[in-house]
């Protein structure tokens, strides 16, 4: 008699047990579960500076790498040297960004999920006859470049004293090809793999 009143309490718990676990979003017929740890997500964030990105003295810069299929700052320095003109300056600058672009990021950057998809070797240059004077001059054409390349280059630029500063730059390439006015925007910082920088044809001097 004492055994099946004993039985009676936990028939009527397993029915209950169940209805709490849906109530709380957990179903009792899920796939079963031991499979191990879930795999870590990364952290587009670093815990501490990287004491290795900020060794070397120089002009305080941020550029953009990839990080889960967006873009996000990371801090750089650039070395410009003292008395140098605006326009030569404006071209170290560009050209220091790019070379930090296209350096591998930091062991500690790469733990936390930072890659770059910006090649070695690209230069710049300025303006040609005939273009606006603000325009950079890629030695790659930015029609060459990959939509992840080419979405960092410019959000790079545009947020640098490498530009106005109006979320812009003019990108030019080595051949004959007109300039274009390209824009950095909240879609390209979000999904720089599937949406390009618009661009729009600026007026030749």
């Amino acid at each position: 008699m004492t055994a099946r009143l004993t039985a009676v309490p936990r028939l009527l718990a397993a029915p209950a047990l169940a209805v709490l676990l849906a109530g709380c979003g957990i179903r009792a017929t899920e796939v079963p579960t031991n499979f191990g740890a879930a795999p870590s997500r990364v952290q587009c964030s670093l815990s501490e500076p990287d004491v290795s990105t900020q060794a070397a003295r120089g002009l305080p810069v941020q550029v953009f790498l990839l990080c889960g299929s967006a873009l996000v700052t990371v801090d750089r320095t650039v070395r410009v040297p003292d008395g140098a003109a605006d326009s030569e300056r404006r071209m170290l600058v560009a050209q220091g960004l790019l070379d930090q672009l296209a350096t591998p990021p930091s062991a500690a950057e790469k733990e936390a999920g930072y890659s770059t998809d910006v090649r070695d070797g690209i230069t710049v240059g300025g303006p040609r006859p005939g273009d606006p004077e603000d325009t950079l001059r890629l030695s790659t054409a930015p029609a060459g470049l990959t939509s992840y390349a080419l979405a960092q280059i410019v959000c790079t630029f545009s947020d640098s004293a490498a530009a106005e500063g109006d979320g812009s730059v003019v990108l030019g390439g080595p051949g004959a090809e007109a300039p274009r006015r390209f824009e950095c925007t909240d879609e390209v910082r979000a999904r720089p793999g599937s949406t390009e920088p618009p661009s729009k044809a600026v007026a030749r001097e």
